[in-house]
This record gives structure tokens, sequence and C-alpha cells, in this order.
């Protein structure tokens, strides 16, 4: 069965979003589609091989609140990552932290969801 996990984060200014988490957290625009009252509908935002999916919040939606969102992106150079987001104004939740699995920090959006951002790849494919 082919298939696979995406995060999901609502927000009130999803297009201040996506522009915040591209300049800030490094993330590539994938796809963006408008609702019919301005608003974004959904948007899928790239690193890697992952996706993260977001909307604009909306009334008709109490199962996803805005800032209450969580992911984790694997990063090649965490401590590039750390410095850049940290220059552009990203609130750091923690310091990056070295376990014997990888490294990892984590860092809030505009809108208070938590990012984490690490080196541990975790492997799909095994059983």
């Amino acid at each position: 069965m082919a298939g696979g996990i995406y995060a999901s984060m609502r927000y009130s200014d999803a297009r201040m979003a996506i522009d915040w988490l591209e300049r800030v957290f490094g993330l590539q625009r994938h796809v963006v589609h408008d609702g019919p009252d301005g608003t974004i509908a959904h948007a899928e935002l790239r690193s890697g091989d992952g996706i993260v999916m977001l909307g604009s919040a909306r009334k008709d939606d109490n199962h996803r609140r805005v800032g209450q969102g969580w992911a984790y992106v694997v990063v090649e150079d965490l401590d590039a990552h750390y410095q850049h987001a940290k220059a552009e104004g990203a609130e750091i939740a923690n310091e990056p932290m070295r376990e014997d699995h990888g490294s990892f920090y984590g860092a809030h959006d505009l809108e208070g969801n938590l990012w984490s951002f690490g080196t541990y790849q975790p492997d799909a494919t095994s059983v």
C-alpha cells in the first residue's frame, strides 16, 4: 500500500505564514490554492521529500486550531539552519541538542506552531 504521513496546520494569515516559512525555515512553495474569499484553501510546502499542508483558519473547522501544530523536519546542516532561523527572528523553543541518534532544535513560527529541525532521518522502510 502506497501512502505517507503529512503534517497539516492552520494559520490566521496563511499567505504571510507561507512567505515566513520560506524565508525563515527554508521551506519551498509547492502549490497554493486560493479560497473564494481571499484566504488560502490549501497549500503545500516542501522540504526534501517531505510536505507540510496548510491553510487559512476557518470558522467551520473546530478540530484544527491555529498555533497548535507540530512538525519535524530533517535538515542537513543543523547549525547553519539554526543560525539562519534565529537571525531571521524565529522564536527558539530549545537550543540545539546533541543525542546519540542525532541532533535537533525547536522553534515556534509566527503563529506559535512548534517546528523541530534535526539530523535524525527516520527509516520508513525498516520493519
